[in-house]
């Protein structure tokens, strides 16, 4: 070593610069002793002439067969269903690699991460079952996931299950954290905001598919506004129901409007029947109407042509149309009276009882022969 050659070096105890003396614990490695064992390790695995330079030559060759050996470890498969994201100094290159073949710097350089992008994974919201439990005693219900409150300020206690799967494997890496939590924070959070659009009743019976659909595309918009690279499958409401503790309050409240609905359907039938038989009897009673006003029509317009039809007859000859005027009148009042003619001639008119006649006759007339 240079130090070992040092014309300074003087004496055994002095150190490597010629000043103190040598430590006395364990001798240090030589490193020329070090490199000529290299040295020579290389020569036996490449032989060469020429000495120096052959020493050389074997070096570099050595070096390329390593280069050659790391370029080679790069490359990788990405099996069916998986996607794969390449590191660059601990940095993603921002392209996902299907499957197939890729290349990609090996370590230290480089790092390949693969997940398995068509796997549908499953996350229960509200509720946990034996199987997901985690420990020894399974959490079947949590409460604080599955209270929720409903637009007409009702408490309603909601189990449902979210189905996803992973969409870019790098986006879902590096741009959310703690990923299920946020998946599933972000259901409960769609969930809270549908229900607390709708009332009690809907989100209990004809809207649950409705309540389903509308978390679902909800929950989506919000993981593409974070760029998370999940993709919602499914959303599947296992239970909504009112909470045990106000259970007989709510039935009592739906047997109400059980009752409710009963007497509205009965008016309404009601009102179905009474309201064409009122139409029908206004309607007759319009046609009776309209009978009417043209019968009074019809008489008066008689009336008026038979007046216009005297009065021409009074016009063309007085004397005789009052004569006949005279009679007519006089034949409708003394048409149900008991006459007596008398001639105003003078003399004496030879009277013929017809009254008592009629009146015998009228009882013979009725018996019978």
């Amino acid at each position: 070593m240079p130090w070992q050659n040092n014309p300074g070096g003087g004496g055994g105890n002095r150190g490597p610069w010629g000043q103190g003396p040598r430590p006395t614990g364990p001798t240090p490695p030589n490193l020329d002793e070090l490199l000529r064992r290299g040295q020579d390790r290389m020569k036996s695995i490449f032989p060469a002439g020429g000495g120096g330079f052959g020493g050389r030559r074997g070096i570099l060759i050595g070096l390329g067969v390593l280069f050659a050996i790391w370029i080679i470890n790069g490359a990788f498969v990405v099996k069916p269903g998986e996607q794969g994201t390449v590191l660059v100094f601990g940095a993603w290159d921002g392209v996902p690699k299907g499957e197939g073949w890729h290349w990609a710097p090996p370590a230290p350089i480089g790092e390949v991460i693969k997940l398995r992008v068509q796997e549908v994974r499953r996350l229960e919201i509200g509720f946990t079952t034996p199987d997901n439990a985690q420990g020894a005693v399974a959490e079947t219900n949590r409460p604080t996931e599955s209270l929720m409150l409903t637009g007409d300020e009702n408490i309603i206690d909601v189990d449902f299950e979210v189905f996803w799967r992973i969409d870019n494997a790098g986006k879902y890496l590096f741009n959310i954290q703690d990923q299920v939590d946020t998946v599933k924070a972000v259901g409960e959070s769609a969930m809270r905001e549908i229900i607390g659009r709708r009332p009690l009743e809907s989100a209990l019976t004809k809207g649950r598919l409705e309540v389903e659909q509308e978390t679902l595309e909800l929950m989506q918009r919000t993981l593409n506004s974070y760029d998370a690279g999940v993709l919602i499958t499914d959303v599947k409401l296992r239970k909504a129901d009112t909470p045990a503790e106000v259970i007989d309050d709510f039935r009592d409240v739906q047997a109400a409007g059980a009752d409710r609905e009963a007497r509205i359907n009965e008016a309404q039938k009601y009102r179905a029947e009474i309201i064409p038989e009122a139409r029908g009897q206004a309607a007759q009673i319009v046609q009776q109407a309209e009978a009417y006003k043209a019968e009074v029509v019809a008489r008066s317009q008689g009336e008026a042509a038979r007046f216009s039809s005297v009065y021409e007859q009074y016009r063309q000859s007085a004397d005789v149309t009052k004569k006949r005027m005279y009679i007519e009148t006089m034949e409708q009042v003394l048409r149900n009276v008991n006459k007596i003619i008398i001639d105003n001639k003078g003399g004496v008119v030879p009277y013929l009882p017809l009254p008592e006649v009629q009146k015998r006759q009228t009882p013979q007339s009725g018996t019978p022969q």
